[in-house]
C-alpha cells in the first residue's frame, strides 16, 4: 500500500467518524429537548429550576418525572458535547490527512515532470 492510498484512506475514515460524532450531537439534542419538555410538564413549580436543574432537592426527590426529566437533560448535555468534541477533533485530523495528501500528490507530480523532462533531453 503505497502512502497515496493510506492517506487516502485514513481520510475516509476520519470522514465517516466524523459523521458518527454529528449524530452522537443529534442523539444528544434530541434526549436534551425530550428532558426539558418532560420536565416542563411534570413539574408543579418550573421557576424553582434554573434551566433544567432544581434547586429544592425535597421536591425533586418525590416526583420520578423530575427524575426522568433531569437524567434525560444529563444524559444529553453529554452526547451533544461528545457529539461536538468528536466533530472537531475528525475534522482536524481529516483536514491533516487531506493536507499531507496534497503534499504527497504534488511530490509525485513533481517526481513525474522531471522524468519527462530527462526523456526529453535524452532525444
Amino acid at each position: 500500500m503505497s502512502l497515496r492510498d493510506y492517506l487516502h484512506e485514513k481520510a475516509e475514515e476520519s470522514r465517516h467518524n466524523e459523521t458518527i460524532g454529528y449524530l452522537i450531537a443529534i442523539i444528544g439534542s434530541i434526549f436534551m429537548i425530550g428532558g426539558i419538555l418532560e420536565t416542563l410538564i411534570a413539574v408543579e413549580k418550573p421557576h424553582s429550576w434554573f434551566l433544567f436543574f432544581p434547586y429544592n432537592s425535597e421536591k425533586f426527590m418525590g416526583d420520578p418525572y423530575s427524575l426522568l426529566g433531569l437524567s434525560l437533560d444529563l444524559v444529553g448535555l453529554v452526547l451533544l458535547a461528545l457529539g461536538i468534541i468528536l466533530c472537531v477533533h475528525y475534522a482536524l485530523e481529516r483536514a491533516w490527512y487531506m493536507n499531507e495528501l496534497r503534499k504527497t500528490q504534488s511530490a509525485e507530480e513533481e517526481k513525474m515532470f522531471k522524468r519527462k523532462r530527462k526523456k526529453l533531453k535524452i532525444k
